[in-house]
C-alpha cells in the first residue's frame, strides 16, 4: 500500500502545474524575475508538503479533488500563500491570474481549464509502469502500460456529466 508521496514521485507533475502558474504570473509586467523564482519555490515546497499524504500513482484519481488547485472568484489557499510570501497584495494576484482556473495535478497528468466551460487541456502526460509477474521478464520487471488502456480522472469527470458541455455562438456588434 502507497502512503508517503515522496518529492521524487511528484517531481515531474508539481514542476508542470508550478510552471504553468509562473507562465502565467511572467506574462505580466509587474512581478520580478527574483520575486517570480521565489514564488516558484514556495509554490512547489507547499504543493509538494500539501500531496505528500494525498498521492496515489496506483489510483491516480484518488485524491484528485484535494490536489486541485482552485481560483474561482476566491484564490487557492496555496498558491495565495506563495504570492503573500513575496508581497503580492489582493489586488495584485486577482489581477495576475484568470478568475477562474481549474488545474488537476494527478500521478502521471497535470492537466487545467480556463473558465467554467473551457476546455481542459493537458500540460504533462506520462504512462505509469505497472509491474506483472506473468511475463517472462523476470518477477517485478517494469511494464508500460498499455496506450490509452487507462482513463484519466478528467476524462471521468466528463463521462459522468448528466449535460454535455456548453457551445456558445459568438456574436460581435459594430457602431
Amino acid at each position: 500500500m502507497y502512503v508517503l508521496g515522496t518529492w521524487a514521485d511528484m517531481k515531474p507533475e508539481i514542476s508542470a502545474a508550478v510552471g504553468f502558474i509562473c507562465q502565467l504570473l511572467q506574462t505580466k509586467a509587474t512581478v520580478e524575475e527574483r520575486q517570480l523564482q521565489t514564488f516558484c519555490q514556495s509554490l512547489q515546497d507547499l504543493l509538494a508538503e500539501h500531496y505528500k499524504h494525498h498521492w496515489f500513482p496506483d489510483k491516480p484519481c484518488k485524491g484528485s479533488g484535494y490536489r486541485c488547485i482552485r481560483i474561482n472568484h476566491k484564490m487557492d489557499p496555496l498558491v495565495w500563500k506563495a504570492a503573500n510570501r513575496i508581497g503580492l497584495s489582493n489586488e495584485q494576484v486577482y489581477e495576475l491570474l484568470p478568475s477562474e482556473l481549474t488545474l488537476w495535478v494527478d500521478p502521471y497528468e497535470v492537466s487545467y481549464r480556463i473558465g467554467e466551460d473551457g476546455s481542459i487541456c493537458v500540460l504533462y502526460e506520462a504512462h505509469p509502469i505497472v509491474h506483472s509477474h506473468h511475463l517472462h521478464l523476470g518477477a517485478g520487471s517494469p511494464v508500460p502500460m498499455v496506450e490509452g488502456s487507462r482513463t484519466s480522472c478528467k476524462g471521468e469527470l466528463l463521462m459522468s456529466r448528466a449535460t454535455p458541455c456548453k457551445t456558445y455562438n459568438m456574436m460581435t456588434v459594430s457602431s
